[in-house]
């Protein structure tokens, strides 16, 4: 595994006294999203689509520590848009470090070189580093040639420097079993913690729409990826920065349904309801209005056809960490063998549309209403939902 003792027992204590306390529902990962603004664009991306002056908008030092206390996750991945773009970005991370909560710092990499005295090493600090496979298929992902190289030579920069370093991996269609599984060969070799990898989610506003794999194709060809794994002849075992039911879920052996609630997202617009990927559903005015009023029944696999292909990491590690802790002989067998890659999946959950016409209508208004923040001039609607 790719998580060290120190993180895995911070969050099995957590977990535990959240479940003593009764909790229904509690956050694992903290989703601190600070800005939308990027230096790449990529071609799956749906973050990037906004007006400039939205894009130039960024999350305070002071809101993004306040949305960490008030949410109380123990983990805090930074997303983007690009983070190191932010100026207060080092000020943000060294707070949240003072908390000791687990910072995931996730970047493309360009800057990192030149920003990288700005930040001290430290077990509670993890630089992740954006990659979706070796030259040529990251470099096409993400639309610029070059990238991938500036990005390994800042991963030895990092870890040269002290720093905890990790990958996270998408992945979309027309993947090459063979070529991710020589890519994750390359990744160990460059001397990382862990890998963090999951299928691409389906982003309306994504610039192409053809790169996406349905919950089939994820499955099946994250079967044949680990399968690979135990043909390897050399090389550094993989090490993923996941739990071993999550890994088994992806290779189509875990019946889970998506807990959003588990990964909540903070952003310049607020409490994003009702996670990290779907962005046209509005804003809670705090953490606690997002727990308690969000209808989180309206969302998940067989319950809003948007996240039917849906099995990102954000949506679905809590569940897999959730039910490890409820079940832990089970976790214990998946972590020590792996998934399972033949034999019959698991089934899937029932597709429940007895109320489709409203799906479409909700979706159709929401889409629109985006749409017009995003061709907007005044930002207004981003400080209404404020």
């Amino acid at each position: 595994m790719g998580i060290p003792l120190i993180q895995m027992y911070k969050v099995a204590r957590y977990l535990a006294g959240r479940k003593l306390r009764g909790d229904k529902r509690y956050p694992l990962v903290l989703m601190l999203e600070p800005l939308f603004q990027c230096n790449l664009a990529c071609a799956g991306c749906g973050k990037i689509d906004y007006p400039k002056e939205i894009l130039q908008k960024r999350v305070s030092v002071e809101d993004a520590l306040r949305a960490v206390d008030e949410c109380g996750a123990p983990i805090v991945s930074i997303p983007g848009g690009e983070p190191l773009i932010h100026k207060e970005m080092p000020q943000i991370v060294a707070g949240i470090v003072a908390r000791k909560k687990f910072v995931y710092l996730c970047t493309n990499a360009l800057l990192l070189s030149k920003h990288i005295d700005e930040y001290k090493p430290s077990p509670y600090l993890t630089f992740s580093i954006h990659l979706d496979g070796n030259q040529r298929r990251h470099d096409e992902s993400v639309c610029q040639e070059g990238v991938f190289d500036k990005a390994v030579a800042a991963i030895q920069l990092a870890r040269d420097k002290g720093f905890r370093v990790t990958i996270n991996c998408t992945l979309f269609s027309g993947e090459d079993p063979d070529d991710v599984a020589e890519f994750f060969d390359t990744a160990m070799q460059l001397g990382i913690e862990g890998i963090t990898v999951s299928p691409g989610y389906s982003y309306h506003h994504a610039p192409k729409q053809d790169v996406f794999l349905g919950r089939s194709a994820s499955k099946q060809l994250f079967r044949d990826i680990f399968s690979r794994r135990r043909n390897r002849a050399s090389g550094t075992p993989w090490s993923f920065n996941h739990s071993g039911l999550f890994l088994d879920f992806l290779a189509g052996n875990q019946t889970y349904q998506c807990t959003p609630w588990s990964n909540p997202t903070y952003n310049i617009f607020g409490w994003q309801k009702p996670c990290y990927l779907l962005s046209d559903e509005g804003y809670a005015s705090s953490y606690r209005a997002l727990i308690d009023e969000t209808d989180w029944d309206q969302y998940g696999v067989g319950r809003n056809p948007r996240c039917d292909n849906c099995m990102a990491h954000c949506g679905f590690e809590g569940t897999a960490v959730n039910d490890a802790f409820s079940h832990p002989l089970k976790a214990m067998k998946a972590a020590l063998l792996g998934p399972r890659v033949a034999g019959p999946m698991a089934p899937e959950l029932p597709f429940d549309y007895a109320d489709a016409a409203r799906y479409a209508t909700v979706a159709a208004v929401a889409v629109a209403d985006v749409g017009r923040v995003r061709r907007g001039s005044d930002g207004q609607r981003a400080a209404e939902q404020r």
